[in-house]
């Protein structure tokens, strides 16, 4: 297997592990972690500008 296919079976079974986590946890749990991260970033982006009290 040369660099080049090894490349594009790694990247391959990346899309196929994300494709099944998604079919596992289902939309609504992907938008659970997806809404938890942004609030994760933007929390303390408002606490640092001074928006938020700690």
């Amino acid at each position: 297997m040369t660099e080049k296919e090894f490349g594009n079976f790694y990247l391959y079974g990346m899309h196929e592990r994300f494709r099944y986590w998604l079919k596992r946890v289902g939309w609504l749990g992907f938008l659970f972690f997806l809404i938890k991260g942004l609030l994760w970033l933007i929390i303390p982006y408002l606490i640092a500008k001074g928006i938020l009290s700690k």
